[in-house]
């Protein structure tokens, strides 16, 4: 009698398993989409619109779950998730297209959603905090010389970018006046101008004024941890000067944030906060954005660690996303900050497995050469 012999493909280069069992070469880029299976949910849907999405899916070999009152008609919406493979959710939405009930709108954001794509590469961010209260490393680059010797060390250490800060937000801490941002900053800034250095430099504030007064002397990025709901005016300057802007989630501000933050699903709610603030960014005109679920702005240790293991339902937002775990205190309750950059690298390097394009860290080094460890 004959023995199989199974084995389940997880993880695998799909184009890779296809070549090796002598798939026809030429047909592998379509086969592909076949194999990449995806749980999709579409919100807010009207029992009409749930009906034909789920009759549409099962016509093509896919399936569709909703709430089981939308074929009586007894509620007003109902979410769907879709279970499908690329393939077929192409073709459920070029089925839509022909539906009523504006799912022609559905059928060109699942075809949009089909074409997403992601980097190979994760970028390393360096820290600089010219701050007197950071957690990690208040005061040690308050002073100019400090903070510039340190911008060239991160530099040398392989920085793909680097994000300047000069007010803390770590939990409890209290806002730093504009002014006082700026007499912190802007030397650097000089610094960078007149050495001639190209290296991409993000400005981690929440104040449209600073935000401003740096925009002007370059393209800079602005790092919002707030997501636009400290300042109101930011959006306007952002727009303004057509920046790149990083929108971070926060739940609360850093004074009261880790005071009994509560979610009914964290990802979810996250994920929807970030869908419509990046709406209201791109209706006045701000296209240029970066996405940043916000580890430690109102979450609890277990909400942490539910967005890093989800992190890849951000994508869906087809956007960049910056993830910054570095040194934070959910890792770990060891004070010695070489502890704390062990820690955080294996957290980022299961970020970098999932493929986020941006991870924002103290310790430069350690993540450079991890990464030439795994060169192959």
């Amino acid at each position: 009698m004959q023995k199989f012999i199974l084995r389940e493909l997880k993880n695998e280069n799909p184009q890779e398993e296809l070549s090796q069992i002598g798939y026809d070469s030429s047909y592998v880029f379509n086969a592909v989409k076949k194999l990449d299976f995806k749980l999709v949910k579409v919100y807010d849907l009207s029992p009409a619109q749930a009906n034909i999405l789920k009759q549409t899916a099962i016509s093509v070999g896919a399936d569709c779950m909703t709430h089981r009152e939308v074929i009586t008609g007894k509620i007003e919406k109902s979410n769907a998730i879709i279970a499908a493979t690329v393939s077929e959710l192409k073709k459920i939405a070029r089925k839509l297209v022909c539906q009523p009930f504006s799912l022609k709108i559905l059928a060109e954001e699942l075809l949009s959603f089909c074409d997403i794509t992601r980097s190979n590469i994760t970028k390393i961010i360096g820290i600089l905090n010219i701050t007197d209260n950071s957690f990690s490393d208040g005061g040690q680059y308050l002073n100019i010389e400090d903070a510039k010797k340190h911008f060239i060390k991160l530099i040398e250490d392989g920085a793909d970018g680097i994000d300047i800060g000069a007010e803390s937000t770590k939990p409890y801490s209290s806002p730093v006046d504009a002014d006082i941002q700026l007499e912190r900053i802007l030397p650097v800034l000089d610094f960078i101008q007149k050495e001639n250095i190209t290296l991409p430099v993000s400005i981690d504030t929440r104040s449209a004024k600073v935000a401003e007064e740096v925009l002007k002397r370059g393209n800079y990025i602005i790092n919002d941890v707030s997501g636009f709901d400290y300042d109101k005016n930011m959006p306007e300057i952002i727009a303004k000067y057509d920046a790149k802007i990083i929108i971070q989630h926060s739940q609360g501000e850093p004074e009261n944030m880790q005071v009994n933050p509560v979610y009914n699903n964290v990802v979810e709610e996250v994920y929807l906060e970030l869908e419509r603030k990046v709406n209201f960014a791109k209706a006045l005109g701000i296209n240029r954005i970066i996405i940043d679920p916000g580890i430690g702005f109102g979450k609890t240790k277990s909400d942490n660690w539910e967005i890093l293991n989800r992190i890849e339902s951000f994508y869906s937002l087809a956007l960049p996303v910056l993830v910054g775990v570095s040194r934070k205190s959910f890792l770990g309750l060891s004070s010695d900050n070489m502890d704390k950059d062990i820690y955080t690298l294996a957290v980022n390097s299961r970020l970098m497995e999932k493929r986020v394009d941006y991870i924002r860290v103290h310790n430069v080094k350690l993540h450079k050469d991890f990464i030439n460890i795994l060169k192959i």
